[in-house]
């Protein structure tokens, strides 16, 4: 190969390399983003959080929300998730057994309480949980909206405590039972159901809600948002997003959206 066209491969070479590097970007924009699998009653709290994750400089995040038991099942599934934040310790008992959370990285992470709404313009008072006459006759014709009472947990948790209360064999005939918390929210707040069974961050989030009751905490086991990365995953903002997660910053944060800090 002659000198002349050395130099005119050498210039071609160093024109595509350049090009590549100019539309491949920064290393830290190449990685993928980091998503989390998050219970539907994190909806704004954890936006709220992974914005302010995302403004430290740290990785992109990116939230799917859901009920509980579907997210574990579709990281059973495979699905790509990188941490998990259910609404119960039993499905992330029941996902660690499958060992698919890292156990070491798991911790308890937020509180919430059980409440009892009705749509914000109803007419509406106090009414006691434990007495099942008032209760139907709150509901007249209509039922009482909660989420699914065998799978998701606010529903698990409503099935509980109005069973310790006494009143759930008058009541479950009359549940519409919902895919997760934030549709037997959602029932109440467009006045398609009178009374409906959430949490008290639910009810925060809502304003086309009122709260006409609080489920005494013994009704029900403790109500606890567990963490974990998910063991499958290998983004290294993983361990560091569950950190800032138990970090000041974030707990104001879910504090002000009606959480708990553990």
């Amino acid at each position: 190969m002659s000198a002349a066209c050395r130099l005119l491969f050498a210039a071609l070479t160093c024109l595509a390399l350049a090009a590549c590097a100019e539309h491949a970007g920064p290393p830290d924009a190449q990685r993928d983003p980091l998503l989390v699998f998050a219970a539907a009653s994190l909806k704004e709290s954890m936006d709220e959080a992974a914005a302010a994750y995302e403004a430290t400089g740290a990785a992109q995040v990116e939230v799917s929300y859901a009920a509980s038991s579907a997210l574990a099942r579709q990281i059973e599934s495979g699905a790509p998730a990188d941490v998990f934040v259910p609404a119960d310790v039993e499905w992330m008992d029941w996902a660690g057994q499958r060992g698919l959370v890292d156990a070491a990285s798991r911790r308890d992470l937020l509180g919430n309480a059980l409440v009892l709404v009705a749509p914000a313009d109803a007419d509406a008072g106090p009414v006691d949980p434990g007495d099942a006459g008032a209760l139907l006759a709150r509901l007249g014709d209509g039922r009482m909206a909660i989420a699914m009472t065998r799978s998701v947990p606010a529903g698990r948790y409503a099935r509980q405590a109005f069973t310790a209360l006494g009143v759930w064999e008058a009541l479950a005939p009359r549940a519409a039972e919902t895919d997760n918390v934030r549709a037997a929210l959602m029932l109440v707040a467009r006045g398609e159901a009178p009374l409906g069974v959430v949490y008290a961050s639910d009810a925060r989030a809502e304003p086309r809600v009122q709260v006409v009751a609080r489920f005494p905490a013994a009704s029900h086991p403790a109500i606890v948002y567990p963490v974990a990365k998910v063991s499958a995953s290998g983004h290294p903002a993983a361990a560091d997003f569950i950190a800032w997660l138990a970090a000041p910053d974030a707990g104001e944060i879910f504090r002000r959206h009606g959480f708990t800090v553990l």
